[in-house]
């Protein structure tokens, strides 16, 4: 990634430039020290004086546009210098309103995300809310401190703010505690709020950039990048990287901390620095009284033997690594996002989609967009474009499938960590209500439901391999603690590892990798968990190479996983690591997929692995095939569960081997459903006796009016056994009227035994 400079050699302002702000028709508005203000098109031509203010501004901000501020849409304020912001009309060039903030000079302002309120920071150390209107809400801080530089916290419920050395993060609420802590060894001059991954960054006199949590933990910390002051910071809108501002220098980093790279400008210092709404290109205000416009070009994409690059701002350049050849794909308009993966590239412009299938650039699918792209989603079947209208689901064909129904979901502060998507399920992390993921039905865009996790979540997953019944998702929570949950009703996470930073499944199979404490964990089927959780440690792999330990960090971001192959972005220089695991499993997997038993019980015999073994004794279980179960819970030397698969194969109705099945996956009351349905009642009741569910036994046994004798006999039973006395009042009440006798109990067992014999749904199980 590179900056592509466009500046005019004639500066319009006759002293330094102090701000600058994108309007919402792509153009650039610019202020400076000559107290004008400036209109600049998207090309870096100046093309009109808006006005002339009275007082020198010191910063501008664009009135926010939304549905609930369409009155707004031609306003821009301005700070100065005498503490004042003024309303500016746009098209007029005209002061609406002049508002008296501050004794001395208004230093920053900005306004929340919603455009409901604004806050300004000034020379005398007071920080101030305000209404659209201008009207005072309340004054929040006064120290004796110059606030240089102020941002809101993505929810707008908070305000970090610079004082002296040190940032303040305060709450709107009057009783909230504000977080306080030193971020610079000199003054902190400039600091934004991304309201897509919550992170602080901030620059000082000290010459360093660094890189916060929403709590003040920090995340990164530059060098000192050169003999002069950082005087500008921004984050980009997709949150994906940030720009940071020095004397005659512009620097884009990755969110994580390292720099894509470093660029000369002939500016002076820079002292803002806006972006477009598509991300794709910023603007600089410079000391010089230059107005800097940079392009983002040479961004680059990877899968499988290709190479994507984005040479020019509408043309991207195919290199097959394999053939050496190269191919040029030409777009009428500016690209503005871009995504591969399952054979497809998905391209956004300005105006279309282009999708191309990789095995043939020359006939792409494309249709028309209704807003600038945030956000593109890929699955097998199916992509999502995001943008301000919302989620929208598309086939590789270019047909609207669906669009997800989210009502007040801010879709700009959404990311690949807050959503996930499938061929049949798409899951959404809302940051209004963190520790809850909500499920949406691929297929026609409405909720089907959530799940709720006892701490707030930071990165969700979903599987992509299999059928929709047996859909994962994997989630990271804010202790960094990695679950795997399935997405039928009560179901529970299970926790897989602690420490993880990253994660990501497989794209063709069911194999799971995260970055855990220092190391990249593999599991080559975690969902065995939900099957013999035994099993999880056989299926794990960790790298415990001392060489590769070296390798991760807590920055360090999975960026795919395709085939055997997964990509890792390291985080302290932005180095792009590859990373095998085994090609059995997916060749295992594909098997099973295909329902081809017997080729994959013959790879594992091949391979001869435990890990192998274990996923197809686990899938096996899963799918109802006893006899691969039988072969690799021997080969695994697990003589109890073989033992239990060969009971299995003996009962003589499916539904019994079925609810054998369930209950050996610890699905009791599924299990209790198979067999209640099918009519299988005392196997039911026999079921919960095995498992000392005395209670329920009992009321199965009462309310089918059978075998209510043989529940008390196995409970007396029990209780001599240990030597125990009645506690449970039920069974004290009925074993004072019924009698039983053990032979009679004995004589009634058999019966039902040969009664399910003589079903007509009886069938053994059939071996291969």
């Amino acid at each position: 990634m590179r900056l592509n400079f466009t500046q005019s050699t004639t500066n319009q302002h006759r002293d330094s430039c102090t701000a600058v702000v994108w309007g919402p028709n792509n153009e650039l508005f610019s202020a400076g020290d000559d107290s004008q203000v400036w209109k600049w098109n998207m090309g870096g031509e100046p093309l009109s004086r808006i006005t002339e203010v009275e007082a020198v501004p010191t910063d501008i901000k664009w009135f926010p546009q939304s549905k609930r501020n369409e009155q707004g849409k031609d306003l821009f304020v301005a700070g100065c210098v005498d503490g004042c912001f003024r309303i500016i009309s746009a098209v007029t060039g005209r002061v609406e309103k002049q508002v008296e903030a501050h004794q001395g000079a208004l230093v920053c302002l900005a306004w929340n995300h919603e455009g409901s309120a604004l806050v300004t920071g000034g020379e005398d150390g007071v920080v101030k809310t305000w209404s659209p209107a201008g009207m005072l809400r309340a004054t929040l801080t006064q120290q004796g401190q110059c606030v240089h530089c102020i941002a809101w916290s993505p929810e707008c419920d908070q305000i970090c703010y610079s004082a002296g050395k040190q940032l303040i993060i305060k709450t709107l609420q009057p009783t909230g505690k504000q977080q306080k802590w030193q971020a610079h060894t000199g003054a902190v001059l400039c600091v934004d709020w991304s309201p897509v991954n919550n992170q602080i960054i901030s620059g000082g006199e000290d010459g360093k950039f660094k890189v916060w949590d929403s709590y003040g933990r920090k995340l990164y910390e530059s060098g000192v990048t050169n003999l002069y002051a950082i005087t500008a910071v921004s984050w980009s809108p997709d949150g994906q990287s940030f720009a940071v501002g020095s004397f005659n220098s512009l620097r884009i980093c990755d969110r994580t901390g390292w720099t894509h790279c470093r660029e000369e400008c002939n500016s002076g210092s820079v002292f803002r620095i806006a972006w477009t709404a598509d991300s794709t290109q910023l603007a600089a205000a410079g000391g010089t009284g230059a107005v800097v416009f940079a392009q983002l070009v040479d961004r680059k994409l990877s899968y499988g033997k290709f190479e994507f690059s984005l040479r020019e701002a509408n043309q991207i350049s195919v290199h097959n690594v394999t053939e050496d050849s190269t191919e040029e794909l030409g777009h009428p308009d500016k690209v503005i996002k871009m995504s591969v993966g399952y054979n497809h590239l998905v391209v956004a412009t300005t105006t279309q989609c282009v999708v191309y299938n990789i095995d043939s650039f020359s006939t792409p699918h494309q249709f028309d967009l209704k807003d600038t792209v945030n956000l593109i989603l890929q699955a097998e079947k199916i992509f999502a474009i995001i943008d301000s209208f919302g989620i929208q689901l598309y086939n590789y064909e270019g047909r609207a499938m669906s669009t997800v129904k989210t009502p007040q979901l801010r879709t700009a502060s959404l990311n690949v960590q807050s959503l996930t998507m499938s061929n049949d399920t798409f899951a959404i992390k809302d940051a209004g209500e963190p520790r809850t993921i909500k499920l949406f039905d691929c297929s026609n865009g409405k909720a089907s439901r959530t799940i709720t996790h006892e701490m707030e979540i930071a990165e969700i997953a979903l599987n992509q391999y299999g059928d929709p019944r047996e859909r994962k998702v994997a989630f990271v929570d804010r202790n960094r603690d990695l679950y795997i949950c399935t997405l039928q009703a009560k179901a529970r996470p299970h926790k897989l590892a602690t420490m993880v930073s990253s994660t990501r499944w497989n794209d063709t199979s069911e194999v799971l990798v995260a970055i855990s404490d220092g190391r990249l964990i593999t599991w080559y089927y975690p969902s065995v968990v939900f099957v013999d959780r035994e099993l999880l440690p056989k299926v794990k792999s960790a790298s415990e190479d001392a060489h590769v330990l070296l390798e991760f960090g807590k920055n360090d971001t999975i960026t795919d996983f395709f085939g055997n192959r997964c990509g890792i972005r390291r985080g302290k220089d932005g180095a792009m690591l590859t990373f095998s695991c085994s090609p059995f499993p997916n060749l295992l997997f594909d098997n099973i997929k295909k329902g081809n038993w017997e080729a994959a019980t013959r790879l594992c015999r091949v391979v001869k692995e435990d890990f192998m073994w274990s996923i197809l004794a686990g899938m096996s279980v899963r799918h109802h095939q006893l006899e691969s179960a039988e072969t690799a819970y021997a080969a695994l030397e697990e003589s109890d569960k073989l033992s239990y698969m060969r009971y299995i194969m003996d009962i003589p109705v499916p539904e019994g081997r079925a609810a054998e099945l369930a209950l050996f996956q610890r699905r009791s009351e599924e299990a209790e459903q198979i067999l209640l349905q099918a009519g299988l009642h005392y196997r039911a009741i026999r079921m919960h006796i095995k498992l000392f569910s005395w209670d329920r036994a009992l009321d199965l046994a009462i309310q089918y009016k059978t075998h209510v004798d043989t529940v008390l006999a196995f409970r007396q039973n029990y209780l001599t056994h240990f030597n125990k006395p009645e506690t449970i009042p039920k069974f004290k009440q009925m074993a004072e009227g019924v009698d039983f006798d053990w032979e009679k109990v004995k004589a009634k067992i058999e019966e039902e035994k040969q009664k399910e014999k003589s079903r007509r749904d009886a069938k053994p199980y059939q071996k291969s």
